[in-house]
């Protein structure tokens, strides 16, 4: 009798203990987890996945190295100069000449897409603050902070129409730039393609309910307009002019990897940056609630499944959404995670959100 009192006493106790433990695991997960997810359909094999890999963009100039510091946009101005924001506050300018200048100082490490204005400056999207406008002096100041009452949070990239108008886009309005793969994760649209009017201070959803909506771009004759849905694997096409005006359709899917920022080319043509979203390994994650629920819970499992500092790739899509070529680091050996590719004058100019530099490559 002595070993079943034994057990009595200790083993069945411990068993309330695992019992115990695992409960308080489970609730943490599924009770405190911060998402609400739906699965993911990761993209299937198809004639884009197909491209031969290649390591053209190994061959980058790098620009300002150690000067940078994790530029997610880059924009380059009818005159040649080059603009980027920084993630330490700085807006910089590269000037044809070779030299760069710490142009205005922005005090804010939330700064994402920019674009040049017709009337000089440049529009900066800031994650906290909204919308802001960057003088040709240097002179900054909030031109949007709300929309319809609420704070303007998550503005992502922003292009600017031959009418004034802005276009921009916010990622999600239920996560912040922070937590963004949690949006990844919940896989639920809670993304927004705006339009702002200056002249009469008016903001209208062009679209909603986007799956993480990142870059916009305007057409060269500016009758539509690309947005992109970075874990939809996508882009839309949103008609602003002609019969089609007010429709929307798919430009370009099933993208072998998220869409970040998106630019028109000098052709008509436009360059996307790709991000991969899922380390290799992890895709499994996306096709399991409760992968997602635990996922989610832990910020250092986030990191083994986020895939962007990976590789590097941007695409080249003609007007028509057909792809021209694919431009790779598959290993991020000389640069990763980028998310922005900018052509002027026959270089392409690449923003990063994993590097010390803007990388310039040429196109001949």
């Amino acid at each position: 009798m002595a070993p079943l009192g034994f057990l009595s006493r200790f083993v069945l106790p411990f068993s309330g203990f695992v019992f115990t433990c695992v409960l308080a695991v489970a609730l943490q997960i599924f009770v405190f987890s911060p998402i609400s997810p739906d699965l993911l359909l990761l993209p299937e094999p198809s004639s884009l996945t197909s491209l031969p890999t290649n390591t053209r963009l190994q061959g980058v100039a790098k620009l300002g190295e150690g000067m940078v510091k994790n530029s997610e946009d880059v924009w380059v101005d009818e005159n040649g100069v080059l603009y980027t924001a920084n993630k330490d506050g700085w807006i910089r300018r590269l000037h044809r000449d070779g030299s760069w200048e710490n142009w205005t100082m922005l005090n804010s490490q939330k700064l994402l897409g920019i674009a040049a204005t017709r009337r000089g400056g440049i529009i900066v999207c800031d994650t906290e603050k909204g919308l802001l406008w960057v003088d040709k002096d240097g002179q900054a100041k909030v031109l949007l902070s709300q929309v319809n009452g609420s704070e303007l949070r998550f503005a992502d990239d922003v292009i600017e129409a031959s009418d004034g108008s802005l276009y921009f886009s916010i990622a999600s309005t239920k996560f912040d730039d922070h937590s963004w793969y949690l949006d990844v994760l919940e896989a639920k649209p809670h993304g927004q393609l705006l339009k702002f009017n200056p002249s009469s201070s008016q903001t209208s959803i062009v679209l909603d309910d986007l799956g993480l909506a990142n870059g916009v771009a305007l057409s060269r004759d500016e009758d539509f307009l690309i947005v992109c849905e970075s874990w939809k694997f996508r882009c839309l096409k949103h008609w602003l002019k002609g019969d089609e005006a007010g429709k929307t359709e798919i430009f370009i899917d099933n993208l072998p990897g998220g869409p970040d920022n998106i630019n028109l080319a000098p052709d008509g043509s436009f360059w996307i940056a790709l991000v991969q979203l899922t380390s290799e390994g992890w895709e499994f994650v996306h096709a399991s609630k409760a992968a997602k629920h635990l996922i989610a819970t832990y910020p250092s499992l986030i990191k083994k499944v986020n895939g962007v500092y990976g590789k590097a790739s941007v695409l080249h899509v003609g007007a028509d959404g057909k792809i021209i070529k694919k431009l790779d680091d598959p290993d991020g050996k000389v640069i990763s995670f980028v998310t922005s590719a900018f052509e002027f004058e026959g270089h392409l100019y690449l923003g990063s959100l994993n590097s010390n530099f803007i990388g310039k490559l040429p196109l001949i």
